[in-house]
């Protein structure tokens, strides 16, 4: 007998008690081991559907070939179309000249050109002959008229109507030079590179109102040569459609800006 308070040891177990233990965990320990937890797989019905819809697409390209493969080719429409009627009734009138500005540039350019102010005298030093220049007289008026003579042919020059006058001890010239402007905006361009070469240190300049990029240059630093007056002079250049306005003013003074700008903006309206 063991001694109170204490469990019997192993010597001690009833080897009847521990046989039906023993061999129900060795009938358990199989059915454990041969049932193993199943991971359920994913991405195979995804799977299935795409791979229907692209045979269903091929399949269905396959049928729409062969169907229209058996088909006659359509006829096309005959080129000759019967002529087609005219509607009746009076057709609007056309636009007049001060509505189409086509119209007033196409036609006499020393129209658009502002009038010699009352009082002033025409210039004799212009080389414009009866208000017009070609390309010729435009290319020597600049500064290496050999260069710039294959610029004006390769920039498609139309012509230059021109105006010049003396009034006092100031001199103007305005030039309105056009264009054809089949190839490139020649105009734009021209009037771009204008800028360029008349801006510098020495003079002040100013945008003209109503234009793009149109500008004004008064220089202050006077031109001199022996016998003459020192002359100051002032610039103008700017651009609309196929037509670049070009103003040239000297004068014993200071060429002021209300001056300059006055006559580019007035220039610039009648175009």
């Amino acid at each position: 007998m063991a001694p109170p308070g204490t469990a019997p040891g192993p010597e001690t177990a009833s080897p009847e008690a521990a046989e039906p233990e023993s061999a129900a965990q060795e009938a358990t320990a199989p059915e454990a081991a041969a049932a193993p937890v199943r991971t359920r797989r994913r991405g195979r019905t995804a799977l299935l559907i795409a791979g229907a819809a692209v045979l269903g697409l091929v399949a269905g390209t396959c049928t729409g070939y062969l169907v229209q493969a058996d088909r006659e080719p359509t006829k096309l429409p005959p080129l000759s179309q019967p002529k087609l009627k005219q509607s009746t009734g009076e057709a609007p009138e056309p636009l007049s000249a001060a509505r189409d500005r086509r119209v007033r540039t196409d036609g006499d350019l020393r129209k658009l050109l502002l009038k010699k102010p009352r009082g002033a005298k025409e210039a004799d030093w212009s080389s414009a002959d009866d208000g017009w220049m070609d390309l010729a007289s435009y290319a020597e008026t600049f500064s290496d008229p050999k260069d710039i003579f294959p610029e004006l042919v390769g920039n498609e020059f139309r012509r230059a109507a021109v105006v010049a006058w003396e009034q006092g001890q100031t001199a103007v010239e305005i030039r309105l030079v056009q264009y054809r402007q089949e190839e490139s905006m020649a105009a734009a361009e021209e009037a771009r590179g204008a800028h360029y070469w008349a801006d510098d240190d020495d003079n002040h300049s100013w945008p003209i109102p109503g234009t793009e990029d149109g500008m004004a240059y008064a220089y202050t630093r006077p031109e001199t040569k022996p016998g003459y007056l020192p002359q100051y002079e002032a610039k103008a250049f700017a651009w609309r459609g196929d037509i670049v306005m070009e103003i040239f003013v000297s004068s014993t003074k200071t060429v002021g800006k209300k001056t300059l700008l006055g006559l580019a903006k007035r220039q610039m309206e009648r175009l």
